[in-house]
């Protein structure tokens, strides 16, 4: 089962062996092993893909349901719910988790020399149950009834610059302004880009960005911005230490939408694992007290 499962979502033999540390003879004789023991094809091989079948589709949400439960009764037959113990998996955005999760990961480790960690830094919205990830940093996003979320505080959305770029070009003070001034924009498609703020009457309103440079990562904007390469927008926690150092400037702040939230998610199960637990415990007023004092440098 857990070779199929591996094959499946790796989409290929050799992905799979290399995910496995196993040879691909030996995966492609496994998989040939259950499709006879069941009796069923399970997958159609080409030389250049591999397809799932209807009843492989099936039986893989049936393999991926049934290895669930043997993990969990592994972790509990360990004393993973009695002691901290164990790999403790996190996911965070990739600023956010270099500059805030990291140190905390770092220092909760020292103090339990039986629990391993995991940090996967994506932008993207990962999966937890399916990724079997333990805990996720969320920014914006709303909760669902199958996650826990444990509220951290708010980040805002800003249109900063160098202090240097804005004394050579200007202050923006409306958000027409904006169309006269060099962009920088952070998109991860490189497609069309419009920032979003508030109006008069909060209600919210975007602006079509002529971009003078497109990147696909927050800190590759705020290098340009640094250089003085113009305008951009970005969550506060990312501008703070600019801000704070006098580098940066926030501008047109009147018009920011209102802060999003950041929360910690986690999936919702009959007991949490003490691995977990005692992160939660340990990290959770950390953060809440680094997001205070970024947002206190926002305010310089």
């Amino acid at each position: 089962m857990r070779v199929f499962v591996a094959v499946v979502e790796a989409q290929g033999f050799s992905a799979a062996s290399r995910s496995l540390g196993m040879p691909v003879p030996t995966v492609c004789r496994k998989i040939a092993e259950l499709e006879s023991q069941i009796g069923a094809q399970l997958l159609i091989r080409t030389t250049r893909k591999i397809s799932v079948t209807s009843c492989g589709h099936d039986y893989y949400d049936d393999a991926r349901r049934i290895l669930e439960e043997v993990d969990n009764a592994e972790r509990r037959a360990s004393g993973e719910y009695q002691r901290a113990s164990g790999l403790l998996t996190i996911t965070a955005p990739s600023m956010f988790g270099r500059l805030h999760m990291l140190p905390i990961i770092s220092d909760f480790m020292r103090l339990h020399d039986d629990i391993e960690a995991r940090l996967l830094l994506t932008n993207h919205i990962l999966d937890l149950p399916d990724g079997h990830i333990d805990l996720g940093v969320r920014i914006g996003e709303t909760s669902t009834s199958s996650m826990n979320v444990e509220k951290l505080g708010t980040v805002r959305q800003v249109v900063c610059a160098s202090r240097q770029y804005l004394s050579e070009k200007g202050v923006p003070c409306a958000l027409g302004d904006i169309t006269k001034h060099q962009c920088i924009t952070f998109s991860r498609s490189g497609d069309h880009v419009a920032w979003t703020f508030a109006g008069p009457s909060r209600n919210l309103r975007e602006i079509n960005v002529h971009s003078k440079l497109v990147v696909n990562t927050a800190e590759a904007a705020m290098d340009a911005v640094l250089r003085n390469g113009g305008l951009t927008q970005l969550y506060s926690y990312q501008v703070a230490s600019g801000v704070a150092s006098g580098e940066l400037q926030i501008v047109l702040d009147e018009f920011e939408i209102d802060p999003r939230g950041v929360t910690f998610s986690f999936p919702r199960t009959q007991r949490i694992p003490q691995k977990l637990d005692v992160f939660l415990e340990f990290a959770t007023p950390v953060i809440r007290q680094r997001l205070l004092h970024s947002a206190e440098k926002c305010r310089v």
